[in-house]
Order: C-alpha cells, then structure tokens, then sequence
C-alpha cells in the first residue's frame, strides 16, 4: 500500500470528482484513476461507485476512509517530528460560514504570509457537520460555535471526550427584526411567525428556535447564506438570527432592529489524538500569539 495511493484515494474522496482531484494533486486524471484502481486492487473491494463524472465512496470506502487519513496524518506529524523546522503540507480546516466572512480573511493572509508552505484547504458548514468531519478525519481541525449557556455538547453535535477545544471568540448572535416591527425584550413579543436561519446543524439556528420557544410557535425558514437571511426580514415576514460580526459586514435596511440573545463561544476543535506543529502556528495565528521560527507542542 503506498502512501501517494492513500494522498490520491482521500483527495478523490474529498472532492468527489477525478477531474477535480487531479486538479488539486496537480496529475492528469488518468493518473489518479489509475491510482485509485490500483489501491482498490491492493484492498480486494471497491472504494467508490462511479455515477457519471462524480465518485461517491462505497460502503467500504467510507470505512477505509478514517484509516486512511490517520495513517497520512500519523506520517505527517513524524515528519514534522524529526525536522520541526517549519510547519508544511496540507492543512483542512473547517468552519462556519459566519466565521470565514468576518473573522477569517486578515487572519488567513496572515497565516499564509508566515507559513506559505502550509497548503490550506477551507471547508464551509455547520457546527454539528464541522465536527463529525473532524471526528472522522475528513478535516484536521475546525472552527465551531457553542453557546456559553445553554445547549449542551451532546446536543451541540460533539463528543468532549474525542475532542480538543481551544476558545478563539465570542460572538454576539442577534435576532434581527423587520424594520416596521416594535422593539420586543421577549420572543412573546414577536408579531411574526417565522423565524430565517441555516441549515439545521447550525447551532446559532439552534439556540433561536429554543429561544423562540417562550412565545408563540415559530416556524423555521431554511436558506443558504446570512444575505438571504437578511433579505428574508427585508420582507417583514420573518425574523432572522446571526452574529453581529456578520450582520456589520451587511448593508441592512434603515430602521432594522435587534435583540440580543448573548454570547456564543466559537471553538476551535481537533481530535485529541491529532497533534501537529501546523496546528499550533494556526491556533498562534488565531490567537495572535504566533511567532516566526517558534513554533511548540502543545500536549493538552
């Protein structure tokens, strides 16, 4: 079993596609199907159903997938073991949608001008899809709400005991009212009966529609991105919940309004059997503790 088969195999697996994986490993992609081909005639069992020009991880596949990136990861970190001298490779971070718009951008030009050897591969989702692709080695770390208060971590979407947390912000989450509606200090207050927020594993979504709760029933208008939330309420028929940090990046209509329901901790979580000097200069970063040339294990 070679270890470029398995960088091949996850890669396919994490972009669905030969075409786009060749893309990102910089081979022709009769190159990556044959190296893919070989790996499953090294294992005796198909790793992914073929439907058209997407590849779709099979039964097998699935299962082989979280060895596989345990034994990349466990690679990488002997590397970085024996010669520490600068972090290198390919990163996957995870984050919500939220974050990558109002805290990311200057922090990842940052971390790119230290360390441009680092390969960094952004993921976008919710907290509780963020977190099962960490436990399952599709991503090296991510970037997660948790209410300070609140719902708990089974609830939440994560196991502590697999996880390492490390605090990098708090956000303020808001509901955000029409401009026509009075100002309310309880959802008994509402005078609509739909609330605008992200997919269900969204933890901000989360924390309204328990929120909402206390007063009449509220149903729950699914949509994809914060403009659309806010849009939504643009409309008067809706309420919408986000960070304040998103909500000061958008032009909102004159006379909106908000309410505060408090501050949600946003985590960065890793498996507590992954530790990586790649990590570390990424949390430094995060932390605005980093530091050229000085990169520490952290044992937590």
């Amino acid at each position: 079993m070679d270890l470029s088969d398995l960088h091949i195999f996850r890669t396919v697996a994490t972009e669905c596609s030969v075409t786009r994986a060749s893309q990102t490993l910089a081979r022709v992609p009769s190159n990556v199907t044959t190296r893919v081909q070989r790996l499953e005639q090294d294992l005796g069992v198909p790793l992914f159903s073929r439907d058209g020009k997407r590849m779709t991880l099979t039964r097998e596949g699935l299962a082989f997938l979280p060895y596989a990136s345990r034994i990349l990861d466990l690679v990488a970190e002997a590397r970085q073991v024996v010669n520490p001298t600068e972090p290198s490779g390919l990163f996957r971070v995870g984050t919500m949608e939220s974050t990558a718009a109002s805290r990311l951008p200057d922090l990842l030009a940052r971390f790119h001008a230290l360390w441009p050897s680092v390969s960094l591969q952004l993921t976008l989702g919710a907290t509780r899809d963020l977190t099962q692709g960490v436990l399952a080695h599709r991503l090296d770390c991510a970037l997660i709400a948790r209410p300070m208060k609140g719902l708990g971590d089974e609830e939440a979407g994560f196991d502590p005991d697999q996880l390492q947390t490390e605090h990098v912000f708090v956000e303020n989450l808001l509901i955000v009212l029409p401009p026509d509606h009075p100002e309310i200090l309880s959802p008994a207050d509402l005078r609509v009966d739909t609330l605008a927020a992200l997919e269900p594993g969204c933890t901000y979504r989360r924390i309204a529609e328990k929120w909402a709760r206390g007063g009449k029933p509220v149903r729950t208008l699914e949509l994809n991105s914060y403009h659309a939330v806010l849009a939504s309420v643009a409309t008067g028929n809706s309420i919408g919940v986000m960070p304040q940090s998103v909500l000061d990046l958008m032009q909102r209509p004159d006379g909106t309004k908000t309410y505060q329901l408090g501050p949600v901790d946003t985590l960065l979580v890793r498996r507590k059997d992954s530790r990586s000097p790649i990590f570390n200069a990424f949390l430094d970063v995060l932390t605005k503790r980093h530091s050229r040339g000085s990169i520490v294990e952290r044992d937590s």
